[in-house]
């Protein structure tokens, strides 16, 4: 069975951060949590305390929601025994968030599939194509109905097990970015691997430019978007998956439905948004969902932005931001499906 990994440090979505002014202050960390590198620029003349702060922050979260921590809020939450956990309330609020999109998305993004996750072999790198009987019972330990959050107190059933990857980045992002504005950042921009979170607009005054990755070739940009005070967050299939003997390819995003990965023709989706952990949450819903679900639910939500990017080449995009997205190729321009 051919295996293909993450390659780390690799994003799916790229900055084009040059300010215009070299003489504004600034400040720059790399740091590695949540499994991917994270860059974190931050503008402004108390840039480097506020800089310390929300990475601190990330650490904090990080250190609440990693499954592979033990004494994490998620893993005391799985080694409950069908029990009740108590946890941070940034935890119990997450938590809950992400319950609020399964219902929003009808059950598209599940905290739960976890289980699921680990036997197709996508924590482990242990791949397997599993059967019909296998995930049939594995599905009956998943269900986001199933999750109660009173306070913050936690209890889900005996043999559930909950992973925040689906919200956890976006999440973090949006708190950091809190802490910047409250620390009186007007200019910064942190990459979380795949998610950008843009305080403010550049401090030149112009709106950030963040590059969309071609998922049909990867080391290739097939478009940028202007954001000011945004978050932009990709899912897709064409960095974490693998080939199975069949000749297949499966890729980590798993349809809550039916335990299977996603596999209904879309390559990519890239939501635009006031909230990281929504933008998070509704990407990878978005994503299962497939094309026509997907563009359903965007025109019935008005509140978010899409670019959606087909296995054909074809590109499906939100009319709202068409005219400021800058693609590279001008005839990809022109066959783009505008959503109106």
């Amino acid at each position: 069975m051919k295996r293909f990994l993450p390659m780390v440090g690799i994003i799916i979505l790229s900055l084009l951060c040059g300010c215009g002014n070299t003489d504004e202050n600034y400040s720059e960390k790399e740091l590695f949590a949540m499994d991917t590198y994270m860059k974190l620029t931050v503008y402004g003349d108390n840039s480097e305390a506020a800089l310390d702060l929300a990475s601190e922050k990330i650490s904090e979260l990080e250190k609440l929601f990693s499954i592979t921590i033990d004494s994490s809020d998620i893993s005391r939450i799985n080694c409950s025994g069908g029990g009740s956990a108590e946890v941070d309330n940034q935890t119990s609020e997450l938590i809950s968030r992400s319950k609020q999109f399964s219902e929003r998305t009808y059950g598209a993004v599940d905290i739960t599939v976890y289980p699921l996750v680990r036997e197709w072999g996508f924590t482990t790198g242990k791949y397997s194509v599993l059967g019909p009987e296998k995930i049939n019972g594995l599905l009956k330990f998943t269900g986001w109905e199933s999750i109660s959050v009173s306070g913050n107190t936690v209890t889900v059933p005996e043999g559930f097990e909950l992973e925040l990857g689906a919200a956890a980045k976006g999440y973090a992002g949006e708190k950091a970015a809190d802490i910047l504005r409250d620390m009186g950042i007007s200019s910064a921009i942190l990459s979380l691997g795949g998610n950008i979170q843009a305080v403010g607009e550049k401090p030149d005054g112009s709106p950030w430019r963040v590059a969309v990755t071609n998922p049909l070739s990867p080391s290739e940009i097939i478009c940028t978007v202007s954001v000011r005070d945004k978050a932009v967050v990709t899912s897709g299939n064409y960095q974490r998956f693998f080939i199975g003997e069949d000749g297949r390819k499966y890729c980590h995003i798993i349809d809550p439905k039916t335990g299977f990965p996603v596999d209904n023709g879309l390559a990519s989706v890239t939501v635009i948004g006031d909230s990281g952990t929504d933008c998070d949450l509704l990407s990878t819903a978005l994503f299962v969902m497939g094309e026509d679900e997907a563009v359903r639910f965007i025109k019935e939500n008005s509140d978010f932005d899409m670019i959606l990017i087909t296995e054909d080449g074809r590109v499906v995009i939100t009319e709202n931001i068409f005219s400021d997205t800058v693609f590279s190729d001008i005839e990809l321009k022109n066959k783009a499906e505008v959503i109106k």
